[in-house]
């Protein structure tokens, strides 16, 4: 049925995620008039909601678990976790509701009104929004921010329509702790979960297609994670490939191939985890001038503009890396170049992080980009067992590396594993994007004992003086 009369407005952004609301905060800052047209439960998106954070919440209940296990070699011994899942998923949900309140007071403070409801182009200067109630109401505009996000992928021979098959959002849900679960996909979204599952008590089997878990990091920092996962989890199987998902009413069998793999198991659920893909279907694309690449984002230039000069496009919609922080950063580009300011998309230091248990962390180029690229770079790695701090913890499996361009001693990439290595990460990306040098950071003062010493001491190793690691000095 017909809604109001159309309503007009200088800017409408098209989703509430973490590209969303932060290019409809920063545009009522800058005194613009904005809506923000919203189809989840509340602002958020993904991230918020079924994502980022309730994940991390799970994660670090699944570490406290973990640690009452390992602490009996320092002389503290727990009884077995007792595992109250109401309780566990009452704190999940706390944490994703305080969070969200906090987003729509924000809203308010700034005058952005929230429509929710479905938005879909009508045309190109308008968007017609299809509300709960099922009525419609048209909102027309100066100027647009498409931040629709991504959803799971789930190919059809995997989409069998059993609850007993999850994606992300299903698993975070945690309906009950399956003795058997398989976790289809060995990146981050997998081990993250699997993690958590394995913690609670599951027996968790990894099935990955390629060679090695986390396809794109580098090895080294890889290795630490996956000897870790081999003691928590029953199985990992590389270069496997689940041919098919069959429900039974013993559990859902799965075939698999692959060498030395028993080629038919039960499980008692399936996380399937092998990927996004952007949300375009259905929001009027056709209506407009906006194009989609060969994978379905939908392209634009360094400032995010569209193919429709009055358009913009941030966050996974607008291509890889999808991650939060990049759709945050691109809300803020559009805005002010909407607003006239000089702005444009150029970080070359987008921060990865995998929030598994040790964690792991990169940004700039990896060591295999500088290989594949042909670059001439110096590549110096600092162990974690050569660290003070990382002894205290007993946690000594991990690593700083940092990749310099060999004759001037730029910094063009940073990676770390282990525990804490997303807030660590934080130092090498200013590094990156400053240009910053190894004397840069080795002279910079680093508190001790903390782990971001392994930083400068990495950085101190490309000079040939890493007090606590022997390099001979670089011959200049």
């Amino acid at each position: 049925m017909p809604g109001s009369a159309t309503r007009e407005t200088d800017i409408v952004v098209i989703g509430g995620g973490p590209g969303g609301y932060p290019a409809a905060f920063d545009a009522a800052d800058k005194g613009f008039k904005v809506i923000m047209v919203n189809d989840d439960v509340a602002p958020g998106g993904v991230c918020l909601n079924r994502g980022c954070i309730p994940s991390k919440a799970l994660l670090h209940i699944a570490k406290l678990i973990n640690e009452t296990k390992e602490s009996s070699a320092w002389g503290v011994s727990f009884q077995k976790p007792e595992i109250d899942l109401d309780k566990l998923r009452e704190f999940k949900t706390k944490v994703v509701t305080q969070l969200t309140g906090g987003i729509s007071q924000l809203a308010g403070a700034r005058h952005v009104e929230i429509v929710k409801g479905f938005g879909r182009f009508h045309d190109s200067h308008s968007v017609e929004v299809l509300k709960p109630d099922g009525t419609t109401e048209m909102i027309s505009f100066k100027h647009a921010v498409v931040a629709t996000g991504s959803s799971p992928a789930v190919p059809p021979v995997f989409d069998l329509d059993d609850p007993r098959i999850m994606d992300s959002t299903g698993a975070l849900e945690l309906a009950d702790v399956p003795d058997k679960l398989l976790v289809v996909g060995g990146g981050y979204i997998g081990l993250e979960m699997g993690s958590v599952y394995a913690a609670l008590g599951s027996q968790v089997t990894v099935v990955e297609m390629t060679d090695g878990l986390l396809p794109g990091a580098d090895r080294d920092l890889v290795r630490p994670l996956q000897k870790r996962l081999a003691e928590s989890f029953t199985a990992i199987h590389l270069n496997t490939k689940v041919e098919k998902l069959t429900p039974d009413s013993s559990g859902i069998i799965a075939d698999l191939s692959g060498e030395g793999v028993e080629p038919q198991q039960t499980f008692d659920r399936v996380l399937i985890s092998i990927g996004r893909r952007p949300n375009n279907k259905g929001i009027g694309l056709e209506n407009t001038k906006l194009e989609l690449d060969e994978r379905g984002f939908i392209k634009h230039d360094a400032n995010q503009r569209t193919a429709e000069p009055h358009i913009f496009v941030i966050g996974d919609i607008a291509g890889e890396p999808m991650l939060a922080h990049k759709a945050t950063r691109e809300a803020k580009v559009a805005i002010e170049t909407i607003a006239g300011e000089p702005a444009q998309f150029d970080n070359i230091a987008i921060p990865a992080v995998v929030f598994t248990d040790p964690e792991i962390a990169w940004c700039g180029i990896t060591e295999q980009e500088a290989k594949d690229q042909g670059l001439d770079v110096e590549i110096t790695r600092f162990p974690w067992a050569a660290s003070g701090r990382a002894q205290t913890l007993g946690r000594t499996e991990g690593l700083t590396k940092m990749i310099f361009e060999k004759k001037k001693g730029r910094v063009l990439g940073v990676g770390i594993v282990g525990p804490g290595a997303g807030e660590l990460i934080a130092e090498g990306v200013m590094a990156v994007e400053m240009a910053a040098v190894a004397e840069d950071v080795a002279e910079s003062i680093h508190a001790h004992p903390t782990l971001s010493e392994t930083m400068m001491e990495a950085a101190e190793g490309f000079i040939g003086q890493a007090t606590h690691m022997y390099k001979p000095k670089r011959k200049k």
